[in-house]
């Protein structure tokens, strides 16, 4: 089958939608120039004094709040001049046509909001947004920070992004479940569904809802497709029109 063919039933299966629910991750914002984690040049393949999965942990957090914040500015802060690709500026279309009922994102990077879409659901928080970690106020990220940010009553100012050891926001699963079970298409891409909880999501569609996975890597829900592409997302949303 040609990627003529494959974007032809993908945009046969959004016309024949009304409630659709996009689900991505990295692979979604790679093509705006944000790495993700896992490729061949991703930060998971990096060198670092210790390995990325204790670095994005609470306890290094806690344990190294310094080198925590050096790591995460250089490393997480997605770059200044970022903007939204074609899978970003697409799916805003749709949902102002009323057929996208929401984007459930893994990512930080707030690029669906920057290219217009509003209901966005953000599993692991995002990098423009910091709290006290002992008043609670809230803060806006200060990109050219140094050290440790300290809020005015004195307590450490903690990006509001979900690490590792930390839970994802009960509310934020809630509502993801619920448009999930509801919707009548579920299109996923640039996930490789391997992280949980957030991947378990998908265990809430009908059986009568249609999946579609776009990834350039094989996933486990691959069998349970009713269009698999393997492709570029970028290029298979840049095909389409609404």
């Amino acid at each position: 089958m040609t990627g003529d063919d494959h974007v032809r039933q993908l945009r046969n299966l959004i016309h024949a939608a009304n409630r659709i629910v996009f689900f991505g991750g990295a692979g979604v914002s790679t093509e705006s120039g944000i790495p993700d984690f896992r490729s061949v040049d991703g930060l998971y393949n990096q060198k670092h004094k210790y390995s990325p999965e204790y670095m994005l942990s609470h306890d290094f957090f806690m344990d190294c709040t310094a080198d925590f914040f050096e790591f995460y500015r250089s490393k997480l802060l997605p770059p200044q001049d970022v903007k939204p690709n074609d899978t970003h500026i697409y799916l805003s279309k749709l949902e102002n046509h009323g057929k996208l009922t929401a984007i459930i994102t893994q990512n930080i990077d707030g690029l669906h909001q920057a290219a217009g879409s509003k209901n966005v659901l953000e599993l692991h928080g995002s990098a423009w947004r910091n709290y006290c970690m002992d008043c609670h106020k809230f803060y806006v990220t200060d990109r050219n920070g140094r050290g440790i940010p300290l809020c005015e009553c004195g307590g450490i100012i903690k990006p509001d992004v979900v690490l590792y050891g930390e839970r994802l926001d009960a509310e934020t699963l809630e509502k993801a479940a619920k448009y999930i079970s509801q919707a009548e298409l579920v299109i996923i891409g640039g996930t490789s569904l391997n992280v949980y909880p957030a991947a378990g999501l998908l265990d809430h569609t009908r059986e009568e809802c249609k999946l579609v996975i776009i990834n350039k890597s094989p996933t486990q829900y691959d069998h349970n497709a009713d269009l698999l592409i393997s492709d570029s997302i970028g290029k298979v949303f840049g095909a389409l029109e609404i």
